[in-house]
């Protein structure tokens, strides 16, 4: 199903639907007060949908829920096609991963049936919405049964209507890193006071690690560099530097082109290789680039890695990984490789990797970032990114000379 169509039945029957909810549960709830979640909780749903980046973000806010609720069983629903991430990271166990096939909107309506009649045989304990305006993940959370429903909440903007039968609501932030609000609605599960429900919360800092991992073997990592090196044999000499330049979803999250094109050129100058990497949808723009750099060091590795996994290998085999928002800068988060991400439609105060193992480069211009859950994600610079496009190519090298340990200077235009 396209993304505008989703949008489109998100906003408009969506709304009805919350409506109708929110007047239900006023009604039947009308002499109760919101139940609280009690440590020896047994089974707790996690409705988290968005992109996969998203996955490693809400890291720590996993790790919070088991040191919280150690007899919990941590049930996760998601997209179908976003499953692999969680998969890779054993978030929970196999049996207690849920999904919805967002192919067809038949095929959706049938997946929300099935999951919230299961989720209702379970007699849910509690369901935590990391969505921040999503109307179906709303209803999703009330389908499921759970007396406990925590999320966020719109409060007084106008036009985000979500219902009101989130019971365990706290406001969304957009000041805050997601990562610390994922963090309050672990909080929130246990108050029963009123708006807003985090106000009594701990005082948490930024996270400093995902507590996330992927165990590799010393083995199976050495077997991939040796596959590398003999699929490229450029890079059994040099050290390898990864560019992701796609956009993905959002084009316009992507550094310009020929920016890349001039980081790689002073890179390769300078005795480094450079790996192109993306999907198989990026194949047509790593020609245009290898074309703009026209150097033997630079690698075409669009499509090289099969799945999350083999790109993790890839990130070990290499020492830097520089890329646009988006999913590889937070996958990088669990490898060992230093990493430069661009922001500009979207900032890294919100969702900037975490750790000590990155740099977020942004450019500070007026109207970035543009595109927040309050506008669903949609752009006014209509394609024309000069957050992005003002963030010159020269000190990004020097940054990047910097963290591969060589001396910088300005290579000749």
């Amino acid at each position: 199903m396209k993304l505008q169509t989703q949008r489109f039945i998100d906003r408009w029957v969506g709304q009805i639907l919350c409506s109708g909810v929110s007047a239900w549960v006023r009604i039947t709830d009308l002499f109760s007060k919101p139940p609280a979640v009690k440590e020896d909780a047994r089974n707790i749903l996690v409705i988290l949908l968005s992109e996969m980046g998203s996955i490693v973000l809400a890291g720590p806010m996993f790790a919070q829920l088991r040191r919280t609720y150690p007899r919990a069983n941590i049930h996760i629903l998601q997209l179908k096609k976003n499953q692999e991430v969680s998969k890779l990271l054993q978030l929970t166990d196999a049996q207690l991963m849920h999904s919805l096939d967002d192919s067809s909107g038949a095929s959706l309506i049938g997946d929300i049936v099935r999951v919230s009649l299961k989720m209702r045989a379970l007699k849910l304990d509690a369901v935590i919405d990391c969505e921040l305006f999503s109307r179906v993940s709303a209803l999703l959370s009330f389908t499921t049964g759970a007396r406990v429903r925590v999320g966020f909440t719109p409060h007084t903007q106008e036009g985000l209507y979500r219902g009101s039968f989130i019971n365990h609501a706290i406001p969304y932030n957009p000041y805050q890193h997601i990562s610390k609000q994922f963090l309050s609605l672990v909080d929130a599960m246990q108050s029963d006071g009123s708006m807003p429900r985090n106000k009594a919360a701990p005082i948490r800092d930024l996270p400093v690690q995902t507590e996330l991992r992927v165990a590799f073997g010393a083995a199976e990592l050495s077997a991939y560099r040796t596959k590398l090196e003999a699929d490229h044999p450029v890079a059994r000499s040099k050290k390898l530097v990864l560019m992701y330049a796609g956009g993905g979803i959002l084009p316009e999250r992507a550094w310009p082109s020929a920016h890349y094109a001039r980081v790689a050129q002073g890179l390769c100058a300078r005795g480094y290789a450079v790996g192109l990497i993306g999907l198989k949808d990026d194949a047509q723009l790593a020609q245009d680039l290898m074309a703009q750099i026209k150097a033997d060091a630079c690698l075409n590795l669009t499509g090289y890695t099969r799945s999350i996994r083999e790109l993790l290998m890839l990130f070990h085999a290499s020492d830097l990984l520089i890329t646009n928002d988006g999913g590889p800068g937070h996958f990088a988060t669990l490898t060992p490789i230093q990493t430069m991400v661009f922001f500009g439609p979207e900032t890294g105060k919100l969702y900037g990797p975490l750790g000590d193992r990155n740099k977020v480069l942004e450019s500070g211009i007026a109207c970035s970032p543009c595109l927040s859950a309050y506008n669903h994600r949609l752009t006014f610079c209509d394609g024309d990114n000069q957050c992005l496009k003002r963030i010159a190519p020269d000190p990004v090298l020097a940054d990047a000379l910097a963290f591969l340990g060589a001396p910088s200077r300005t290579v000749a235009a």
